[in-house]
């Protein structure tokens, strides 16, 4: 933003050009020789360039100097560009000015790149989608259970919300194996969804279970393990990682099956 403000301020009066860009180089090793901050490598250059007055040279060897600026008085700190050079240098980069006066300014901002742990494989379906899959979903709040049935729907799931846990147990063992996969939450007034879950798997112990909560040291990973849960997620979460969980839930019950 410091760079575009100094580039919209140089233009003032005139029609002006703002470009930005962004892309993958190869620093070698004559262009690194040339700069003390620059080592040969592959960086990220983000490139502002605009078309405004431009400045002598005497001005450039002073541009990041804390508290220096060409401006009036009450039109600026002179900080701008001595916090994009800390930005640049905190992130071991390298920035590059090249300036015409009457032409324009051009700075060229180098990150290096970053390489990257290989993510985790993806499911097949790397939207998270369902097949039809029958969902038991609970919760306490009508919202949140409105949004989690919602959600599921456009995932491509059937659901049967419920947000007391008693009416969820009472309606799963009525039709125990109309079920495919239960989400449900942690903490409801009536019964815990621990407690909703030791239920149902008393009745389905191969049944996927998500469950859903908003305090991680009451229900940590291996308690939930211990529980014979699946997936446990923390709020807040999104719907792509909500359609991951149930997926991989059901992906790992028919791997079992």
């Amino acid at each position: 933003m410091n760079l575009a403000s100094n580039a919209a301020a140089s233009t003032t009066g005139r029609a002006g050009k703002l470009k930005v860009s962004c892309q993958a180089v190869d620093v070698g090793a004559t262009l690194a020789a040339l700069h003390p901050d620059l080592r040969p490598g592959r960086y990220a250059q983000l490139t502002v360039e605009d078309n405004g007055c431009g400045m002598e040279p005497a001005l450039l060897d002073r541009i990041f100097d804390p508290f220096f600026t060409t401006k009036r008085p009450g039109e600026g700190t002179g900080l701008g560009l001595s916090v994009v050079h800390g930005i640049v240098r905190a992130h071991d980069g390298a920035i590059l000015v090249d300036s015409k006066p009457g032409v324009g300014t051009s700075f060229r901002l180098y990150f290096p790149t970053i390489h990257a742990e290989p993510a985790r494989p993806r499911l097949k379906n790397p939207t998270g989608r369902g097949n039809g899959e029958h969902i038991l979903c609970v919760d306490d709040e009508p919202a949140i259970a409105d949004l989690l049935e919602a959600q599921l729907v456009t995932l491509g799931y059937r659901v049967t919300a419920h947000t007391a846990p008693l009416d969820a147990l009472s309606d799963f063992l009525s039709r125990p194996l109309e079920f495919d996969a239960v989400v449900t939450d942690l903490t409801m007034p009536g019964m815990t969804g621990a407690d909703l879950v030791e239920r149902i798997l008393k009745a389905r112990p191969d049944l996927p279970v998500v469950m859903a909560t908003g305090y991680g040291r009451v229900m940590t990973e291996e308690r939930a393990a211990s529980l014979g849960i699946r997936r446990l997620l923390l709020k807040p979460f999104s719907m792509s990682t909500l359609g991951e969980a149930v997926e991989e839930a059901l992906a790992a019950s028919r791997e079992k099956g």
